[in-house]
């Protein structure tokens, strides 16, 4: 197996990586292409997880308008942090937290993580959909299996990090996904922290 400098080259502009790390990643998939980018993919985001505790003092403030009839009507602002200024100040970091401010003025969530989730909300959420349920004359032994996917449904449409990218064409994945894509190609800890969505007419 011979695996040329060209290869090399094409896997480090692709996946953002150093020589050696796209060297070992095609040697390791034995020269296949999109097998070494899986590899290197799943290698970053296994760093990227050692790495989630690191303390992110560093950022960049995302923003985006919506425009009608010329002026601006809705307005969001996220914090998207990271470690370093170095990766703070990289227009891909940039792009990232735009798009995810893009992506929260379609979505509208109200918590970034799951873990946020206020915990009375997923409770008056079981009761509404086990009540409906019943209602609807569903079998009693099925109604914690349709509490569990409706629950899934819930925090898809309620939690940032839940909520494919509004853009499939740009990223095929949660904004979760986006996040952690980002921190294992920038090799640092990075989180959305807050964000702020504010809307003519809307509280």
């Amino acid at each position: 197996m011979t695996i040329t400098p060209r290869e090399i080259q094409r896997l480090r502009q692709q996946a953002g990586v150093g020589m050696m790390d796209a060297k070992q990643a095609l040697t390791d998939a034995g020269g296949d292409f999109d097998k070494a980018m899986e590899l290197l993919r799943e290698r970053g985001l296994a760093k990227a997880a050692k790495k989630a505790g690191r303390l992110a003092t560093e950022g960049t403030v995302g923003s985006y308008l919506h425009i009608q009839a010329d002026h601006p009507v809705l307005g969001v602002m996220v914090e998207l942090a990271c470690e370093t200024d170095f990766v703070a100040k990289s227009p891909e970091f940039n792009q990232v937290a735009n798009d995810i401010a893009l992506h929260i003025s379609w979505s509208n969530p109200r918590w970034i993580t799951r873990e946020e989730v206020d915990p009375a909300a997923v409770e008056k959420e079981k009761e509404l959909i086990e009540r409906e349920a019943r209602a609807a004359g569903k079998p009693e032994q099925a109604i914690p299996k349709i509490v569990e996917g409706r629950l899934e449904k819930f925090y898809e449409e309620n939690v940032l990090y839940e909520q494919p990218f509004v853009n499939r064409d740009k990223f095929d994945g949660t904004i979760g996904d986006m996040v952690a894509a980002l921190a294992a190609k920038m090799g640092e800890n990075v989180t959305v922290r807050r964000f702020c969505r504010i809307a003519v007419g809307q509280d």
